[in-house]
């Protein structure tokens, strides 16, 4: 039995909880520490709740650092930007020290064999911790899920410490060496319950953005709303919600937009993708054609811009009886490739490849 701990700045759309609750699932014993809370009502294992900014203003700050490390051509290694910057990381890690050695005494956190960094980040920009945990010996896993990799980049120290690099992102595997994809384990329990008898002659099409820009949420819009001039159907933009509204609203759609056209975002699908396709629910997603062509089985819809989106909309639209079909066979992809049993598989593989158990 493997005793394995993640860390992560947040509870990225739960992922890392769903990682913990995997490896629980599974026979090994984990835990998760984050240090802030989800703003989205993720659930949380241990939360040291650090304060974070979340105004506007902070948004626009670590958007456009996201877009000068979109169009560098320098390495993806993490730099402070400024003098002030590297003051305050270097004043964060003093801060946060005397904590974290409480929380490691109080958790029994030494007694974890395996330190898993979600998005390759420590509890301190200076690694303190890792660098300590791996002078005992201790196993350093990072996994990157998106933004850290491409816009944050990779912080140096964690990656020189790391035993094991993951991803769940297929475009970071061009963007490092030694990266290993995986898919994210989900486990479809949290999802409300679906008639089998589902009516699918109403057309009702969801797009939920974590990130308008991101997601291209605006270019969906002006689709949609050219759509509606000619289709009978209901449209939700489900935004600012709590979790249980938006999956309690998209339980009722029949076609979800994940993602088309967004700008400095990655491609493929993310944790709403995998929950509409888990509910049955046919999901249009970006995707390039070496993404589309490597993924096995590939389930989604593929819309790389406006044209393509109207395309596969009036293709379901007019087709209910595909909605349903695609929808069967989404939900199996998902139990295939994001069940908890394949994912731990896949996992302890890499684990054994790299000597870590």
């Amino acid at each position: 039995m493997n005793t394995i701990l993640h860390i992560a700045a947040e509870n990225f759309a739960g992922v890392p909880f769903d990682f913990m609750q995997m490896h629980k699932q599974m026979g090994d014993k984990s835990r998760l520490i984050t240090l802030h809370s989800n703003p989205l009502g993720f659930k949380e294992d241990i939360c040291l709740d650090f304060p974070i900014s979340r105004s506007n203003s902070a948004k626009w700050w670590r958007y456009k650092k996201s877009l000068i490390k979109k169009n560098t051509t320098h390495s993806f290694y993490w730099k402070p930007s400024s003098f002030l910057e590297s003051l305050y990381f270097s004043y964060q890690s003093y801060s946060r020290k005397s904590t974290i050695h409480q929380l490691i005494h109080d958790y029994h956190l030494d007694e974890s064999s395996i330190i898993h960094y979600d998005a390759g980040l420590d509890f301190t920009r200076d690694s303190f911790f890792a660098k300590r945990w791996k002078q005992m010996g201790k196993k350093i896993v990072n996994c990157y899920y998106g933004s850290d990799l491409r816009s944050r980049g990779i912080i140096k120290e964690m990656d020189d410490l790391a035993d094991l690099s993951l991803t769940t992102e297929y475009d970071h595997l061009s963007m490092k060496n030694n990266i290993h994809y995986i898919f994210y384990p989900y486990n479809p329990v949290e999802l409300p319950s679906i008639s089998p008898e589902k009516d699918f002659s109403t057309i009702r099409i969801v797009h939920s953005p974590t990130n308008r820009i991101y997601k291209g949420t605006d270019l969906i819009c002006k689709v949609i709303g050219k759509l509606q001039r000619s289709y009978a159907f209901e449209f939700y933009l489900l935004e600012n919600m709590s979790r249980d509204e938006v999956l309690k609203i998209k339980s009722t759609c029949t076609i979800s937009i994940d993602q088309v056209g967004g700008k400095h975002g990655g491609t493929g699908y993310g944790k709403a993708g995998i929950e509409s396709l888990s509910m049955g629910i046919p999901v249009i997603t970006n995707m390039t054609n070496e993404y589309k062509d490597w993924l096995p089985e590939n389930p989604f819809h593929i819309a790389n811009d406006a044209s393509q989106l109207e395309q596969q909309l009036v293709m379901l639209l007019e087709n209910p009886d595909l909605c349903k079909q695609s929808g069967e066979l989404g939900k199996s992809w998902v139990s295939r490739y994001h069940g908890y049993e394949s994912v731990h598989n896949q996992l302890n593989s890499l684990y054994k490849q790299y000597h870590i158990i």
